[in-house]
């Protein structure tokens, strides 16, 4: 992976379509405090940048909200029990632990299967779904057919565009059976999935995509698994400062090179 200076290469007409503007309201789901106190201890100096880096974030209070996974599983939990789903499809490792946390505290999902989902760049300002893993979609879901129960979890519908596509690929009948489960997202593109089958959702944030409302995971700041651009590798949304100024103006090359400290310690280069 080249150094983040480097990714100014990708400057142009097709960099350019993926611009970010400043959302008026930024929502940031805390997936790295509890990461790093255990896998590098709570003294420690990882966790430490840990707490400057959401020190950082939070500065600007009316704009820029922090969630927890507590609080977000809470939200689901609150809107109404189930009986144990037969199968829950968990996409990417994102969907699999949510689903994970809440069979832990509610017996919901005895059996969870992770599909191999996430989105990439497709160099023109849109994104395509591409599997993670040698099989198809089709292929990882062989075998659902006759679930009496199905649920499909992720952890955030933001476009919906990865929500929607693995529940197009059901057949009507199972669809009927079928129940959604998010964390969070964006009210329109909830309200669209749906119309496919019921979902339950526990933040939803009303506005326009990116211009009124955006959502990110704390560990794809500084961890290189939310941006993969088209024949690529992954980057971190330090790698693409414009995006962490529009986040976060003002402050936000404090963002950066705290970002990129805290990179060098959970993905050191061997």
């Amino acid at each position: 992976m080249p150094p983040a200076e480097a990714t100014g290469g990708e400057a142009g007409a097709a960099h350019d379509a993926y611009a970010q503007p400043t959302p008026r309201l930024l929502y940031v789901h805390d997936d790295l405090t509890e990461e790093v106190a255990t896998g590098f201890g709570p003294a420690s100096a990882a966790a430490a940048l840990t707490r400057s880096l959401f020190e950082l974030l939070g500065r600007d209070r009316e704009r820029v909200v922090i969630l927890t996974l507590e609080d977000q599983l809470e939200r689901v939990i609150a809107q109404g029990g189930h009986a144990p789903f037969d199968l829950a499809l968990g996409i990417a490792a994102a969907g699999e632990r949510v689903a994970l946390a809440l069979h832990a505290r509610t017996g919901w999902f005895p059996r969870v299967r992770r599909l191999g989902l996430t989105r990439e760049e497709d160099g023109r300002g849109g994104y395509r779904l591409v599997s993670t893993v040698p099989a198809p979609l089709p292929d990882q879901l062989q075998g659902i057919a006759e679930c009496r129960t199905l649920a499909v979890v992720d952890d955030t519908i933001f476009s919906g565009l990865t929500m929607r596509s693995v529940l197009e690929v059901l057949s009507p009948d199972l669809l009927s059976r079928t129940h959604a489960f998010c964390l969070r997202g964006v009210a329109d593109s909830i309200a669209a999935v749906a119309k496919l089958c019921p979902l339950t959702a526990g933040v939803v944030a009303p506005g326009r995509i990116l211009e009124d409302v955006s959502f990110i995971n704390a560990s794809g700041l500084v961890r290189r698994v939310s941006i993969r651009p088209q024949g690529r590798p992954p980057l971190a949304f330090f790698e693409r400062p414009e995006w962490i100024r529009a986040w976060f103006p003002g402050r936000d090359e404090e963002v950066v090179a705290t970002c990129r400290r805290l990179n060098a310690l959970l993905e050191p280069i061997a």
